[in-house]
């Protein structure tokens, strides 16, 4: 393995840039963008492991199957987040295959269905918490909510539909992704935090209904592989305290302390900013160097100093 390895997280809704027009076509141009930009970390040394998030395409499947349940049998959330992990894949593969090429890198990209063991007791399971899907009106919200959903309003941006969201506690295929790394394979892992498992009362894996936060298990799998950097993707260059209000402040850096106590003051919405920060903090209290949080077109300038959150230990 060549050079310094980084985990970079890809926010699911920052692959859709427009929410008003969701399609795959919008989807792939946001997915080749984002893949030159993780192009240009491999170019400049770094080894990635590439996650991604799928909250939106999740909901949007779910509801596909939903609306078709009198036509067709319906889809188990797990086997959706399957799904996803495959689709996106697909689409980063290609994309990040391309990118590569152009610059004269010649790398084998994979994609590793991934499966997540968290616990049956979590109380996440009596707390749905993880939105999933596009956005919606109260009224819709509303609607849906009267159908059997759980919504919640979410970080000032509209409506969504909620599901539990467990902590991950064990990357079951963290083996095979190792040896891949090593052996300098790009690998692109724990997609939508990976497919949520648990182990019954016979010690089997089976699926379960949930969605994992991806930046948690980005978090646990920097954590196994011993990342040096954890970059977390989403749709903001840096993080703000009093977001959304008039004493409106972005922060170029925070230490450990710094991050828990804004925590413990409620700045960071949850399901929103968050679970990155937590993601983030985690990964730099067991023993990571640094997590840095940024919007794709900047990758390169936040990977400089330029601009992004950086977490440091102190």
């Amino acid at each position: 393995m060549v050079g310094k390895l980084a985990a970079v997280a890809i926010g699911g809704n920052s692959l859709i840039t427009n929410p008003k027009n969701p399609a795959v076509s919008g989807q792939w141009d946001a997915v080749r963008e984002t893949c030159e930009h993780i192009a240009d970390m491999l170019a400049g040394g770094w080894n990635v492991i590439v996650t991604h998030g799928n909250g939106p395409q999740v909901g949007f499947i779910l509801r596909r199957s939903e609306l078709a349940a009198h036509e067709v049998h319906t889809t188990p959330l797990d086997l959706i987040g399957a799904d996803t992990q495959g689709a996106i894949g697909y689409m980063l593969q290609q994309s990040l295959d391309n990118a590569l090429r152009h610059r004269g890198i010649n790398r084998t990209v994979l994609t590793v269905v991934t499966q997540t063991r968290v616990e049956a007791d979590d109380p996440a399971f009596k707390n749905p918490a993880k939105p999933i899907g596009g956005f919606m009106t109260e009224e819709e919200a509303r609607r849906y909510e009267a159908e059997g959903w759980t919504v919640v309003e979410d970080a000032g941006r509209g409506w969504r539909r909620v599901v539990a969201s467990p902590k991950p506690v064990a990357i079951q295929e963290i083996n095979a992704i190792r040896a891949l790394i090593v052996n300098d394979y790009v690998v692109i892992a724990v997609g939508g935090g990976g497919i949520p498992v648990v182990r019954n009362e016979n010690g089997d894996l089976r699926g379960t209904y949930a969605v994992i936060d991806k930046d948690r298990a980005t978090s646990l799998i920097a954590q196994n592989l011993r990342c040096d950097l954890l970059i977390i993707s989403t749709a903001v260059e840096k993080v703000a305290i009093n977001f959304n209000k008039p004493n409106q402040q972005f922060l170029d850096q925070m230490t450990l302390a710094e991050a828990r106590q804004y925590m413990a003051e409620g700045h960071f919405a949850p399901g929103s900013m968050l679970p990155k920060i937590e993601a983030a903090v985690e990964f730099v209290q067991m023993g990571g160097p640094l997590a840095i949080i940024t919007d794709p077109p900047n990758l390169a300038r936040a990977l400089a100093g330029d601009t992004g959150t950086r977490i440091v230990p102190g």
